[in-house]
């Protein structure tokens, strides 16, 4: 097997990593932007990063629902509890992020946005740490023609 052959064999798992870092990054910023002064400037940067963070965290997960995991579950039918456990997963982050951004809309104070960040942080960093110890070993081998942003968002 050829250098690129086993690039592309082994660039699931580490695109599925690098996904998640980047939104981890996103998270800190958007955390980031509230401690950075007056309501008015946290606000804003809230707007900015939070936003952002969020519809980055939505699209990851929607697609991960409609490409990566029916690949997955078509290839790998032994997986298809753990897809549906993320699947759960992704629906409840989906209320949160929902619910994060009615408080944004309303114009909740910076420690009651904190609290929500916080709330959303512990959810996704469980969800992230569980998709990782299942999924990692079969992307590391999955052979799938695809771009990694129609699996996993564009990130």
């Amino acid at each position: 097997m050829g250098e690129s052959e086993k690039n592309r064999l082994t660039a699931w798992h580490l695109e599925l990593r690098a996904a998640h870092r980047r939104l981890r990054e996103a998270l800190r910023l958007a955390r980031e932007s509230l401690r950075t002064g007056d309501t008015t400037s946290a606000r804003a940067d809230l707007l900015l990063y939070c936003k952002g963070f969020c519809a980055a965290l939505d699209g990851h997960h929607v697609r991960e629902d409609v490409g990566l995991f029916p690949e997955l579950s078509q290839r790998h039918p032994s997986l298809r509890p753990t897809i549906a456990k993320l699947q759960q997963d992704h629906e409840l982050i989906a209320m949160l992020l929902g619910r994060l951004d009615q408080a944004i809309a309303s114009h909740a104070t910076p420690s009651a946005l904190a609290m929500h960040l916080d709330g959303l942080s512990a959810i996704m960093e469980s969800h992230f740490q569980y998709e990782e110890r299942q999924l990692l070993g079969v992307l590391a081998t999955l052979d799938l023609d695809a771009d990694p942003p129609d699996l996993l968002g564009p990130l």
